[in-house]
């Protein structure tokens, strides 16, 4: 072997030497980082701002990837938690889902049910009665025959919000002269007993208004013998 093929020889092992020292280098670097960031889990975004008391769904999220160690410990890994739940306060748009932004929808009593109807939202309940709150529920009746008083009723005292849905639009009833168009109206699920659910189904089909009246938290009404019904010809 001359010297020129000795020469080239030790490039050759330089060369690979180099090679074997760069890989070294770069697998150093990339377990620094992972050291660093460690393993990526999934978590969840807010797509939108979400209101207090609203009923969650899983697609008000998108799931991004994070490293594990950046997370809080009380940030929400699987989305399947938000089912039947509902958000503690106002949710804003692209915070992380946290275990302490969410609860279980109330829960219905032993002696309650469901029911649900639709509130003008000219009213004022957009915005302003949410799930967990207490109301009195109105209701408007004309007068049923001549010399008969119209009379405004509270139908249900303290009746608990379970849900609020979102601003839907009507179409004006064909009786409704005053309607030149689209109403909106936002449907609300109350927890009631028997009774009052039967006053409720009575009162949105045949009472000219229903409307909702917000109770202070831990205040609610206690109507005295002859309060609940109010006729204009009362104030005379």
């Amino acid at each position: 072997m001359n010297s020129r093929q000795r020469r080239g020889i030790i490039l050759l092992l330089l060369s690979v030497l180099c090679a074997f020292g760069a890989f070294a280098g770069v697998l150093s670097v990339i377990s620094d980082v992972n050291s660093k960031v460690g393993p990526e889990v999934p978590a969840y975004r807010l797509k939108a701002d979400v209101a207090p008391y609203t009923a969650l769904e899983e697609g008000q999220f998108e799931k991004i990837e994070m490293p594990k160690r950046w997370l809080s410990d009380n940030a929400v890994t699987d989305l399947a938690v938000v089912n039947g739940k509902i958000a503690v306060t106002q949710l804003k748009k692209g915070s992380l889902l946290q275990d302490d932004m969410i609860v279980k929808r109330p829960a219905l009593a032993n002696d309650e049910q469901e029911i649900a109807i639709m509130i003008d939202a000219a009213t004022g309940v957009a915005g302003k009665i949410n799930a967990g709150d207490l109301v009195n529920i109105f209701a408007t009746f004309a007068a049923e025959r001549e010399g008969d008083n119209a009379q405004s009723r509270i139908i249900v005292p303290n009746a608990k919000v379970i849900d609020v849905g979102s601003l839907t639009p009507l179409e004006p009833k064909d009786d409704d002269k005053r309607s030149s168009g689209p109403k909106t109206a936002v449907p609300i699920t109350f927890a009631l007993k028997t009774k009052d659910a039967q006053r409720v189904a009575y009162a949105e089909s045949f009472a000219q208004h229903v409307r909702l009246a917000l109770l202070p938290d831990d205040s609610p009404t206690t109507l005295r013998p002859g309060e609940s019904t109010y006729t204009l010809e009362g104030d005379k």
